[in-house]
């Protein structure tokens, strides 16, 4: 373990650290390939739009992964240990799956090719329940923060090669060697894995299924402040979802070019979001995980208002620069602070079960709250739907002193 008085770049660089960001990007780079670079393939070969609509239900495991999650906290494989185990084998069959694909591709049948792609997303999802389990068991309460942000950094380097360089790459080769080529970099992960020693859960595994199953459940909801805790996942990020679910549309009413959006929003917003998740992770190391809640939800809910005053400006690039980097590093720093909050809400003998539900009701918000968005901004235009969004982070910054006593280091 660290010493409190380590320099942080050491932190960042130590062994545990690394293996976050590496886990990270492993993670996220199968993600869109059953997504937008599937259906960018599928829109190539001549298929119908009602078929490739259709292909959004392949990303249901990410939804649903708490359902198989007790299996990887009942059962250890020998030597190998209860994560690497399942690790390994899970990123075997996911680059043999993503292999298939690049054989098989849209040339398939709809049929044949809608379960490669959920094949794909079933062990993409896994192994997200994996890292997360991981990483949760492999850092100390205080490091998680950090672990957090190096962890969502990878991600969405991860998310960013095989999306943005993967279509650019299948213009140059092709679709299907391209798949090739991401189903023998996500099988060098297995390496990355032997590498890395097992964590170490603390206490004793669940001895049934049953257990694995029921424990987790009881053991949360025996906490007093159960309740509490799902409501503050809930609402924590309310407004900036809602919010970042019109950003586009709100972009392109104010006269903003789509050039101007796709280098300063994509690009440039997500170093700033790097950024952020860097000095978040080393903020909370710093400041602790409650305090840090507090200051970045703060931060969240005034990036959230900024967009506010893009209605007066009008498309002023300086303006737009000023407001998403205000807004994505807010985001970055946030984003730290509530998965580091996740991970540490869970009993390591069933760190994978209770993340993987944790993390699934976090995605709630950005289905549920933001699919009326479109109707409240025409409602009450974009500057008072902006203001209203930043408003809605108030309810989760009002649970927080609940776990002053037990979150406050």
């Amino acid at each position: 373990m660290t010493s409190p008085s380590e320099p942080i770049a050491r932190r960042i660089l130590s062994g545990r650290m690394l293996a976050a960001f590496a886990m990270g990007f492993y993670g996220g780079a199968p993600l869109l390939l059953t997504g937008s670079v599937l259906l960018a393939w599928m829109e190539e070969r001549g298929i119908d739009l009602t078929t490739i609509g259709l292909f959004a239900l392949v990303g249901l495991p990410y939804t649903l992964k708490f359902l198989w999650a007790p299996v990887f906290d009942r059962f250890h494989w020998p030597r190998l240990g209860r994560r690497r185990g399942w690790l390994l084998l899970t990123q075997l069959l996911l680059a043999v799956s993503i292999g298939s694909l690049a054989v098989y591709g849209p040339g398939a049948s709809a049929l044949v090719l809608a379960g490669l792609a959920l094949a794909v997303a079933f062990f993409s999802a896994s192994q997200d329940t994996l890292i997360d389990a991981y990483r949760r068991e492999s850092l100390h309460d205080r490091e998680q923060g950090l672990g957090a942000s190096l962890y969502v950094n990878g991600y969405r380097l991860g998310m960013l090669l095989a999306s943005g360089g993967g279509l650019i790459l299948a213009d140059w080769i092709g679709f299907s060697d391209m798949y090739g080529l991401m189903a023998a970099l996500m099988a060098t992960g297995m390496l990355v894995t032997l590498l890395l020693p097992e964590a170490a859960a603390g206490e004793a595994h669940p001895n049934s299924l049953k257990d694995a199953v029921v424990l987790p459940f009881v053991e949360f909801f025996r906490r007093s402040e159960a309740v509490w805790i799902l409501l503050f996942i809930l609402l924590y990020k309310l407004g900036d979802t809602v919010a970042g679910q019109m950003t586009t549309p709100f972009y392109l009413e104010m006269g903003f070019s789509k050039t101007e959006i796709g280098a300063v929003v994509k690009l440039f917003g997500f170093w700033a979001t790097v950024l952020g998740g860097l000095a978040g992770g080393a903020l909370i190391l710093r400041y602790g995980i409650y305090r840090t809640l507090w200051q970045f939800g703060l931060l969240q809910l005034l990036s959230t208002a900024a967009f506010a005053v893009l209605v007066h400006t009008g498309p002023q690039l300086p303006a737009l620069t000023a407001v998403i980097s205000f807004e994505n590093l807010s985001a970055g720093m946030g984003t730290a602070a509530f998965v580091a909050f996740m991970a540490n809400q869970t009993d390591r003998r069933f760190t994978a079960t209770q993340y993987a539900l944790l993390s699934s009701l976090m995605g709630v918000p950005r289905v549920i709250a933001a699919a009326p968005s479109g109707w409240l901004a025409t409602t009450v235009g974009w500057q008072n739907f902006f203001i209203l969004c930043a408003l809605f982070a108030i309810p989760g910054l009002l649970v927080l002193p609940r776990f002053r006593t037990w979150l406050a280091d």
